[in-house]
C-alpha cells in the first residue's frame, strides 16, 4: 500500500477505496493490508475437548480410545512417526475461511494473522532448534505462486528466533487427499518426501508447520522422512485439524 494513503483518515480512505470483508462481508472502515474485519480475525477459537491423545492430540469425544497412559491407537501401535500435534483450532467456520481465503484467494497479508494464532499452539516448555515448512510439489507451488507452510514457518521462526529450515522436499506429486480412507491417505504418500540436507535436522528438535491436518498421513509421512534423516524429535503444528467428533467434511481441498 502506498505510503501517502496510509496517511488518509480511515472514514476518508474508506470513501475512497471501499471494500467488504472478505468473511462476513461487512465494509471495511479501517485502513489495513488485510482484506477482513477486526471481528472476523478475531473470531477463531481455540479446539476445546474433555478427552485428547497425548501424542497426536486428537479429540475424543470420550475416554474409551485412549489407554492409561492417554494415548489413542495409532500412537499405541507406533503407526504416528511425529512425537507430538499441536493445532490451534477446528477446520470449521471463520478459521476455514481465512484458511481459504490465505490459501486459495492467494491474500499472503494473512500470513501475520494467521500466524500470530499459529503461535498460540506453542505448549508452554516445548522448544525448537529448526522450524520446517511443509514442502509442496513444485508443480503445485508453481501454480499457486507461493507455499502457504512456508510463509506461516516464517511467523513461527521469527517468534522462537530461529531462521526457516526448507531441509524437506516432495520428490513426487500424489493424488489429492480428499475423499481417501485413512489408510489409503498413508499409501497416497507413502515416500513422497525427501530430506535433501540431513545435517540440517539431524540431532534436532524440529517443528514442522503445515496449515490443516486431516488424518495426519502427509505430516506422518514427512515426519517419517525427518526421523530417517536423523531428526530427534518432530512436532507437527498447524494452524487448524479436522474435529472428527463432529464428522466434519474431509473434502474442501485440505490435504493432511
Amino acid at each position: 500500500m502506498p505510503s501517502a494513503a496510509l496517511k488518509f483518515p480511515a472514514e476518508i480512505f474508506a470513501l475512497v477505496f471501499p471494500d467488504d470483508c472478505r468473511v462476513c462481508g461487512a465494509p471495511l472502515k479501517e485502513i489495513s493490508r488485510v482484506p477482513v474485519c477486526r471481528k472476523c480475525l478475531a473470531e477463531p477459537a481455540p479446539l476445546e475437548a474433555e478427552h485428547f491423545c497425548v501424542c497426536c492430540r486428537t479429540a475424543f469425544a470420550n475416554a474409551f480410545p485412549l489407554d492409561e497412559t492417554g494415548r489413542c491407537g495409532l500412537c499405541r501401535l507406533g503407526v504416528n512417526r511425529f512425537d507430538a500435534v499441536y493445532s490451534f483450532g477446528a477446520y470449521d467456520g471463520t478459521l476455514r475461511k481465512l484458511i481459504h481465503l490465505f490459501k486459495y484467494g492467494r491474500i499472503r497479508t494473512l500470513a501475520a494473522p494467521l500466524g500470530r494464532l499459529l503461535a498460540l499452539t506453542l505448549a508452554a516448555g516445548e522448544t525448537f532448534d529448526a522450524v520446517v515448512p511443509m514442502p509442496l510439489h513444485w508443480w503445485r507451488r508453481w501454480r499457486r505462486g507461493f507455499n502457504q507452510s512456508e510463509l506461516l514457518a516464517r511467523e513461527v521462526a521469527r517468534r522462537c528466533g530461529l531462521e526457516v529450515t526448507p531441509a524437506v522436499r516432495r520428490v513426487r506429486a500424489t493424488a489429492t487427499q480428499a475423499g481417501l480412507s485413512n489408510s489409503r491417505r498413508r499409501k497416497n504418500v507413502a515416500g513422497a518426501f525427501e530430506v535433501r540436507r540431513p545435517d540440517a535436522v539431524r540431532g534436532l528438535r524440529v517443528a514442522l508447520v503445515d496449515d490443516v491436518l486431516t488424518t495426519g498421513a502427509t505430516a506422518n509421512a514427512c515426519a517419517a522422512a525427518l526421523k530417517r534423516a536423523g531428526a530427534r524429535r518432530v512436532t507437527v503444528l498447524t494452524l487448524a485439524r479436522v474435529d472428527r467428533r463432529s464428522a466434519a467434511d474431509l473434502s474442501g481441498g485440505v490435504s493432511g
